[in-house]
């Protein structure tokens, strides 16, 4: 078996030749494409340096401006090519002109001959991720975009404003329905072959053609058609920014990709020298056999990420300087909010209660009625927990909490579940300390017995309520001390954040915790969330959790009854 490889090149040619050098030496047939915008006076010198590799060949040039059809015809035409010539092939490894292999190129044949009909490729419905920038979610499915966004911006944005004042809306293609994912996949020969001679393809490129950046769901799209086994992820580490831009990786970023135990990375700046000696020239030693795990590194990025649009205290830029309205005043004292804590612990308030003094109550904003501390159904001041007096004015009973039991600090639960009417109120009120494991949710849905279909479609809800929330609190009107842990990484060490949690709340001691709530039980949610990925939903709100190898031991209930597992149904 052997993995074939398109490249698809449009600038740093130098580097190009390197890199495509590279994987032929490897015994990788490459097919290259070069930008048809690349003047001939460099295409040519480029061309001729790698007449000497037999196993280098060269497709039909497109213009390839971004977001526009030209990426997808010439990734159709440059596969079709290495398909056609390279009968040995059964994989097809798609790849830029920026991209550098981190592992030895062995490595990545071993690991796709272990998963000879697994295609990698991210494939997800609009309504599942937040990945778009630019607020088209649904429309680029459904209007015509002929005008491109970089270079005819004024045009692109008229004649979108039309199609929406006119109602306009395209038929989508009867048998697909629509998806987006990262552009950098690797697909079998059986699946990308069948793309490529499907019978209505006319009509597919005709109706992509016209598609917002389609090079993000021609194949991402019809993949979901004719694949056998889908992972939805990608082998190649690509990182982007609040604004949808990639990161570039320079030389000081060395440490950093050697975590990653990625295959391949993007960006890769053309005179980052030391990267492209480490991992081009020392395959040996270049990284260790394991499991891609871009998720590593995903915490540096969200920091990097956080600075760049929060700045730090004290310091103000222009777009984010203090205005008058900024402080908050909706409650009266101190309080702590918790969301994900109950689902990913048993007895939480009962153990947080006796460590630190406070009241410490339940879900408040249900679903259902108030649970206060206790199971009281009236507390201070003749508040009561009936859910019609609540939800009538949530904001008014956040605030006739605090105020009734000022001098005894208050902690409740919250939760994507619950109501979100006092959400904003909460990330701007001063008085909050609100403490967030972003994704436990999910356990809940994991330990029930539910259909996989139904579990899909509710994991897609809360994640959209809980991000949201999470926007909210690291918006610029927050004013809440907030901490913010991922599943995956709280999971890992949960003695520290749960001290952080007991300090900030006022209650020092001088010894550390001696007592910790004990962990539920949610071995194999690994591969649960895995097959949330696989169906087309991706929870990236939990970080990241390896694949669990083999099944989980199975989960028994409290009375001692072997628990049924979710039920999938295709």
């Amino acid at each position: 078996m052997s993995v074939g490889v398109v490249m698809l090149v449009h600038t740093a040619l130098r580097r190009a030749e390197q890199v495509a050098r590279h994987w032929s030496a490897a015994g990788c047939p490459v097919v290259i494409h070069c930008d048809a915008n690349v003047p001939d006076h460099r295409f040519r010198p480029f061309r001729e340096a790698l007449q000497d590799v037999p196993g280098i060949r060269f497709s039909t040039r497109h213009s390839c401006s971004w977001g526009t059809w030209g990426i997808v015809a010439a990734t159709q035409d440059a596969c079709e090519l290495l398909l056609r010539e390279n009968a040995e092939v059964r994989h097809v490894f798609l790849s830029s002109g920026s991209c550098l292999p981190l592992r030895p190129v062995e490595e990545l044949k071993t690991y796709l001959a272990a998963r000879p009909r697994t295609d990698f490729i991210e494939s997800a419905t609009t309504s599942d991720v937040p990945w778009t920038v630019g607020g088209l979610d649904e429309e680029r499915f459904t209007l015509r975009f002929p005008f491109s966004w970089r270079t005819q911006r004024r045009a692109f944005d008229w004649y979108v404003n039309f199609q929406r004042r006119v109602g306009f809306r395209r038929r989508i293609p009867a048998g697909i329905v629509p998806h987006l994912g990262s552009q950098w996949w690797c697909l079998t020969r059986q699946t990308l072959s069948a793309i490529l001679e499907d019978p209505q393809r006319r009509e597919y490129d005709r109706y992509f053609r016209k598609v917002w950046i389609p090079d993000e769901s021609y194949f991402q799209t019809l993949a979901r058609k004719y694949s056998a086994h889908i992972e939805s992820r990608s082998l190649t580490l690509s990182k982007f920014d609040f604004q949808g831009k990639p990161h570039i990786f320079y030389d000081d970023h060395l440490q950093l990709l050697r975590r990653s135990d990625c295959f391949v990375a993007r960006k890769i700046w053309p005179h980052a020298n030391r990267l492209y000696r480490a991992f081009l020239t020392d395959p040996e030693g270049a990284m260790q056999r394991r499991e891609p795990n871009p998720g590593k590194i995903d915490r540096i990025f969200s920091k990097a990420s956080e600075r760049r649009t929060r700045g730090r205290s004290g310091l103000y830029m222009q777009s984010r300087f203090p205005r008058e309205g900024w402080e908050g005043g909706l409650t009266g004292a101190q309080y702590s909010v918790f969301q994900g804590f109950s689902e990913l612990f048993e007895d939480f308030e009962g153990w947080l209660s006796r460590t630190t003094g406070c009241r410490v109550h339940g879900q408040l904003f249900g679903p259902g009625d108030a649970e206060f501390a206790g199971g009281q159904p009236v507390i201070n001041g003749a508040l009561t927990a009936k859910a019609a007096l609540r939800d009538h004015a949530p904001r008014a009973f956040l605030t006739n909490l605090i105020w009734n039991t000022r001098g005894e600090r208050q902690a409740f639960q919250y939760s994507p579940r619950a109501s979100q009417a006092v959400a904003w109120d909460m990330a701007k009120d001063g008085n909050a300390q609100i403490s967030v494991i972003s994704g436990a949710w999910a356990v809940p849905l994991y330990l029930s017995n539910r259909n996989f279909g139904v579990l899909r479609k509710e994991a897609a809800r809360l994640q959209r309520i809980e991000s949201e929330f999470i926007d909210a609190l690291r918006s610029p009107w927050a004013r809440a001390r907030v901490n913010i842990w991922t599943m995956a990484e709280f999971v890992e060490a949960p003695m520290e954040p749960l001290q952080i949690v007991v300090d900030e709340m006022g209650m020092r001691t001088a010894r550390r915790l001696s007592e910790v709530p004990r962990m539920r039980n949610f071995a194999g949610f690994g591969q649960f969330l895995q097959n949330l990925k696989n169906q087309g939903m991706h929870p990236h709100l939990m970080g990241d959790f390896p694949v669990d190898d083999g099944d989980p031991a199975p989960r028994k209930d409290p009375d001692g009854k072997q628990r049924r597992p979710y039920l999938i149904k295709k």
